[in-house]
């Protein structure tokens, strides 16, 4: 790559208040991953998501905003959604309340997205991620609340519940937005980040149902966890293979699979040569399949017909995101696990 990659700071001058969120989030929640094995690591995440936080709340502007040429590549629709995603992964790390009243105050009021039509965890919208987050504490500690928390943290499950219920495919209120093989459709380009990323909230949601010995209310019809866990399994099987075209969408996984990924290092030949940027368009088009796998690569999947087509020009479907495999690795992880929630990682 011989391109100008340049490196960008965020300060009070240059403010980017989803970027600087959403680190926090990352932050926060990996302080939990790390507690016991190096507290002081942990506590150092812990002080740095709390900084970042503050600042992304007290700055409040697109990270776009202070870099606009990257307007064309991922631009935010906004950044609300992640101070509260951080907020409730503060929360979650610190106990402190501090944190949960914002989450369920004015701000979560208005990015909360709470008794709306349900929306699409992704990597522009954090609203259903905070909603299935929070409602763990409503489940799980409910009876602790009081006043405007405990309303907030009603709205945030009610909301999830109804996530949850436009999921389940034969739910009154199901949505029609599937292929006719079963996967979670929401739009053309690159969905299945929208598969897997309801499938991973399904399973969350089912392990919350499952240790809190609730089901879950659709229009008067009733789930339970296992109803969700098939779901979620569903949606693990089409983009491993069990879908209309017989075909993986994990590179590298089982006997078929994309062999012309999008993908730039997989497909420009390992040899002796250097070749610069520009040059690696020769392969663009070429017919051959990659001569490198990229192996656990999770492409963009089928359109709605359930059709594919195997090209590296076609980046709507073929093209692997770091925010696809995010996911994935989180549902796996679910799928090879027992179905209950570890309370003891979370009182801390």
């Amino acid at each position: 790559m011989d391109e100008s990659r340049p490196s960008y700071i965020l300060n009070s001058s240059l403010p980017g208040s989803d970027v600087a969120a959403e680190v926090a989030a990352a932050m926060a929640s990996a302080s939990l991953v790390f507690h016991i094995d190096n507290a002081s690591y942990s506590e150092q995440l812990l002080v740095h998501a709390k900084e970042l936080f503050h600042f992304a709340n007290s700055s409040r502007d697109f990270y776009t905003s202070s870099y606009p040429s990257e307007q064309i590549y991922y631009n935010s629709t906004g950044f609300g959604d992640e101070l509260l995603w951080a907020a409730s992964w503060l929360y979650h790390a610190t106990g402190e309340e501090g944190f949960l009243s914002y989450a369920t105050g004015t701000d979560g009021e208005i990015y909360g997205e709470w008794d709306k039509s349900p929306t699409w965890l992704s990597w522009d919208s954090k609203a259903p991620g905070v909603q299935v987050l929070l409602s763990r504490e409503r489940f799980l500690s409910g009876q602790r609340w009081s006043g405007r928390i405990k309303q907030g943290l009603t709205k945030y499950k009610r909301t999830a519940n109804d996530l949850m219920c436009a999921f389940l495919p034969d739910s009154p209120t199901s949505t029609k937005h599937r292929t006719d093989g079963g996967l979670l459709w929401v739009i053309q380009w690159n969905p299945i980040q929208h598969a897997v990323n309801a499938a991973f909230l399904a399973l969350v949601y089912s392990d919350y149902l499952f240790t809190s010995k609730t089901t879950l209310d659709c229009s008067g019809e009733t789930y339970t966890s296992e109803d969700l866990r098939s779901f979620s399994i569903s949606q693990a099987n089409y983009l491993l293979g069990k879908n209309p075209m017989n075909l993986s969408y994990l590179v590298g996984f089982g006997p078929s699979y994309p062999q012309k990924v999008h993908h730039r290092a997989a497909t420009i030949p390992s040899d002796s040569k250097r070749y610069g940027c520009k040059e690696g368009f020769e392969w663009l088009l070429a017919e051959n399949p990659n001569p490198q796998i990229a192996l656990g690569a999770l492409v963009g999947g089928p359109f709605q017909n359930d059709s594919f087509i195997d090209s590296r020009n076609n980046t709507m479907q073929n093209e692997p995101t770091t925010y696809n495999s995010a996911a994935l690795v989180g549902l796996m992880a679910g799928l090879t696990s027992s179905s209950q929630v570890t309370l003891s990682a979370w009182n801390i």
